[in-house]
């Protein structure tokens, strides 16, 4: 029998607050400068003018620095809406981990850390069980913290649904709209489960490094039945499911739902904790925000972690703007992306953070949009590698060329980021 509820209830640790962080009125608004800058480059107006069959929306803002170094963010817009209901993909991976740190964080007096060995066990169908395993390389222990460098290095799925698991389904989303992202749903795992195995999290335990249990988390349901804030979402027109095409549209209505507004919003509040309101911040110490900034920079290799060490994971895996997704390609060593990605069912996304050293520059910039040209969903062929990718990556770098000229009245000192990933390495 599951236990009713007994997801941690945020609300009971202090970090929710009556007075979330404001969100941008900016619905389906398009700002003269990144038209502009768009139909500037042949390669990305060939993309803008077929900005609505490509579901195109972009966020680019600007940070300048005052004379105390503190940003202030001019925000640019290209056709976003929050009703374009876009798959967020992987880009659910970043608000889940942020909140099994602040989880874990609530546990930190029974001895329970990001390294403690975590055990995942099974309670209801379509559950997948990570047993106890003793290893004298902490790189491969099944941990909170080995699950979010899987997630955030390489985009591991099954990492996501560990943690996901942890926080739990309820907790997650009210936690989240609490915090002034009302429209978010995170409610599916990824793997084959139908919306009422999907309400049901794992038992869950975590050991010290003597094997000794610190915390049992018992198996929990969802009673509240999520609803999409679009209402019926359907896209395509036919998809394949067991071998077969069926021909309707697919539908979404009980996905995963997340604004390019809020994640782009929830990676500014993870790099800039101190720029937003007190009661928005994510109830985080100092060293978790480092954590997450680290492996949210670092490229598989560079990061040190060592699952990641074969060639198959190369330096620019997942850096899509500026980069795209090539190999051969060398990232710049003085230019840090700070970044999530998704890519499923045609759709492409990239929410990042740029922070150039030798020129002294700084921007984020968020993107999504859709190739699937036949549309069929879930037949594997989307146009990724020939429209998608190589727009993200020539994006990037318009962006970035337009911002290094940039006049500022202050230049702004990004060595606290720089050392901070030093800091961090030495951990």
């Amino acid at each position: 029998m599951l236990a009713d509820l007994s997801e941690l209830d945020f609300s009971k640790l202090g970090c929710v607050s009556s007075t979330p962080l404001p969100r941008a009125n900016t619905a389906a608004r398009t700002t003269p400068l990144l038209d502009s800058l768009l139909y500037s480059d042949a390669q990305l107006a060939a993309v803008a003018k077929r900005a609505a069959t490509y579901e195109l929306q972009i966020i680019y803002t600007q940070i300048d620095r005052d004379e105390k170094n503190q940003p202030h963010f001019t925000q640019h817009n290209f056709r976003l809406n929050p009703r374009q209901y876009f798959d967020p993909a992987s880009l659910v991976k970043l608000p889940t981990a942020v909140l099994a740190l602040e989880k874990l964080n609530s546990l930190r007096s029974l001895g329970v850390t990001r390294n403690s060995p975590m055990v995942t066990g099974i309670a209801y169908r379509c559950q997948t069980a990570v047993p106890y395993v003793a290893t004298a390389d902490s790189d491969y222990q099944h941990s909170v913290g080995n699950y979010i460098k899987r997630m955030l290095l390489a985009s591991d799925n099954n990492a996501y649904n560990r943690l996901y698991e942890f926080v739990g389904q309820r907790p997650l989303n009210e936690h989240l709209w609490n915090l002034g992202y009302s429209q978010i749903r995170i409610v599916r795992r990824f793997a084959p489960c139908d919306t009422a195995a999907n309400r049901c999290t794992n038992p869950i335990s975590f050991y010290d490094a003597n094997s000794r249990v610190l915390y049992k988390q018992p198996a929990a349901i969802n009673s509240r039945s999520f609803s999409s804030p679009l209402g019926h979402v359907t896209k395509g027109k036919a998809y394949k499911a067991g071998g077969k095409l069926i021909h309707q549209p697919y539908d979404f209505t009980t996905a995963n739902y997340l604004p390019l507004q809020d994640i782009t919003d929830i990676l500014k509040t993870v790099m800039f904790p101190f720029a937003v309101p007190k009661a928005s911040r994510f109830n985080l110490p100092a060293t978790d925000y480092q954590f997450l900034r680290y492996y949210l920079h670092s490229t598989p290799h560079g990061s040190g972690f060592k699952p990641y060490s074969t060639g198959s994971y190369f330096d620019t895996y997942k850096k899509y703007l500026y980069y795209g997704r090539n190999a051969q390609i060398a990232t710049r060593p003085e230019l840090r992306i700070y970044n999530i990605v998704g890519m499923s069912h045609g759709y492409l996304a990239d929410i990042a953070y740029f922070a150039d050293s030798t020129h002294h520059t700084e921007f984020l910039l968020s993107c999504a949009l859709y190739v699937n040209q036949d549309g069929v969903i879930n037949d594997g062929v989307y146009e990724y590698t020939t429209v998608g990718l190589p727009f993200l990556r020539r994006l990037g770098q318009v962006i970035y060329q337009y911002d290094i000229k940039r006049l500022r009245r202050y230049q702004p000192n990004l060595r606290e980021i720089f050392f901070e990933e030093n800091f961090i390495r030495k951990k």
